[in-house]
């Protein structure tokens, strides 16, 4: 037993290095795959190796190759760092190692669920009778909802999907703006709809679906089995749909009204940018991620849905077997999977840590942030494509490809980490400011070294 706690305190140790280094480490650093491959292969041991020098090994070989996602300088896709008591949390969870599918296998981690799911829906403003699954990301949160979505609008029809499959279903017609999450097509294909039930809808200026368009596509499309994919949080500008009008069309038409809120749904919980997202409430089915601005640890987010018996009959199953299934939807009826971890624990640790305050704080730090960094790099001469609603920032450098060079320049660079994107035909460098950890001196740093990059690199800065 002495060496299992010395075991356990030396992975401890470990990562506290690793979180208080962060500060101060590379953000990112070239790698050689190729080496680092060869430092996790060899041939599998014939006999067992000690703990301890397992756990060595382990640092050894994966400490080169760690990218400092967790660190206050990291700015791509849209990734926060995982708060203190959240991440003590999921530790106990690994030593706990719960099976989250119901409360007969875990108690604990189910009561952890429901009440970490009753705050998550007042901190967003989500009727307090929607269900909370609790699931590993966007795709995962995304597909639940297109899943009850699917089973209400074609039980609508007449049709039971769950029994009877697509085969023969009246055509399910999907609408969602142009600009949604890849992560929608995704959920499309696992759902056996298929992408080519989509009809996009024209976005506005910043990437917001264009209600108008949205209720012309819904007039002239007629009667029956609709669902609309909305946003809030464009993934490219942070720009929000009207969700209260858009949810509105919706269900005059008598569809349903899913919104994917992967980062932009925590506009809910501050004052100051809940205006984005008026009218959520009225949406049927929502995806958020946890792991992005909520600060919690990978992997986290949440399917929410207005109709708890809708999301069990979507998701749930029972057997014989399974003692104390077929009951009250929670745990595993409300996600595709079964061994679940119990991710639950971190949720309510991390809100618990916040409090509904320092959510909101959080929210409107990270956007102050990002508007920081987009004055900063206007003042030194780039151009900042997007109007700065949230905590995205559009940057060019003048052409495609010395905005790509640039991009490749801050990566290797380490002062901080960017990544690329295409909106609306141009390459362009894309900021996120999720992290809690984030200063004011970081953004000025950041800034300054993306500037001596970028004048760095031949081209013209053209607007």
């Amino acid at each position: 037993m002495d060496e299992l706690r010395h075991l356990f305190r030396r992975a401890a140790d470990h990562a506290a290095d690793y979180r208080l280094s962060l500060p101060d480490r590379p953000v990112g650093v070239p790698v050689d795959q190729a080496v680092l491959n060869e430092a996790f292969a060899g041939p599998l041991p014939d006999a067992p190796t000690p703990p301890e020098r397992v756990l060595a090994e382990l640092v050894a070989a994966a400490e080169p190759g760690l990218v400092a996602t967790a660190g206050p300088r990291y700015f791509g896709f849209v990734v926060g760092g995982a708060s203190p008591a959240a991440t003590a949390a999921d530790m106990l969870a690994a030593g706990w190692d719960q099976i989250a599918f119901n409360a007969v296998t875990s108690p604990a981690a189910v009561a952890a669920e429901t009440a970490a799911g009753t705050w998550l829906k007042e901190l967003l403003g989500i009727p307090a009778t929607a269900s909370a699954g609790f699931v590993t990301g966007g795709q995962a949160a995304n597909t639940a909802g297109l899943a009850a979505a699917r089973h209400q609008v074609l039980a609508d029809a007449g049709w039971d999907v769950e029994r009877r499959g697509l085969t023969g279903a009246p055509a399910v017609r999907v609408f969602a703006g142009a600009e949604r999450h890849a992560t929608i097509d995704r959920s499309l294909r696992l759902l056996g709809l298929g992408t080519d039930a989509l009809r996009p809808v024209p976005t506005g200026p910043q990437g917001a679906i264009d209600p108008d368009a949205l209720a012309a596509a819904l007039r002239d499309a007629g009667p029956g089995p609709t669902i609309v994919c909305l946003q809030a949080g464009n993934v490219n500008t942070g720009a929000c749909d009207d969700l209260r009008r858009a949810c509105d069309l919706v269900h005059r038409h008598g569809g349903w009204a899913h919104v994917d809120g992967a980062f932009g749904l925590w506009a809910a919980a501050s004052p100051a940018t809940r205006h984005l997202v008026d009218g959520l409430e009225t949406a049927d089915s929502w995806a958020c991620d946890g792991h992005k601005w909520l600060n919690l640890p990978y992997d986290t987010a949440f399917a929410f849905c207005a109709r708890p018996d809708v999301h069990a009959a979507a998701m749930s199953y029972a057997a014989a077997y399974l003692v104390g299934s077929g009951g009250a939807p929670a745990g595993a009826d409300l996600t595709a999977e079964s061994s679940r971890r119990a991710r639950g624990f971190a949720v309510w640790a991390g809100l618990r840590e916040l409090g509904r305050d320092g959510v909101a704080a959080l929210v409107e730090r990270c956007c102050a942030l990002a508007r920081r960094f987009a004055d900063g790099l206007s003042a030194a001469g780039f151009e900042v494509v997007n109007d700065v609603v949230l905590n995205q920032v559009l940057v060019g450098f003048g052409d495609d490809a010395r905005t790509d060079r640039v991009v490749a320049a801050v990566q290797t660079d380490g002062t901080c980490w960017a990544g690329g994107t295409t909106w609306r035909g141009r390459r362009l460098m894309r900021i996120s400011v999720s992290n809690a950890t984030t200063t004011e001196a970081d953004v000025d740093r950041s800034v300054a070294a993306i500037a001596r990059l970028a004048h760095g690199i031949g081209g013209e800065l053209v607007h």
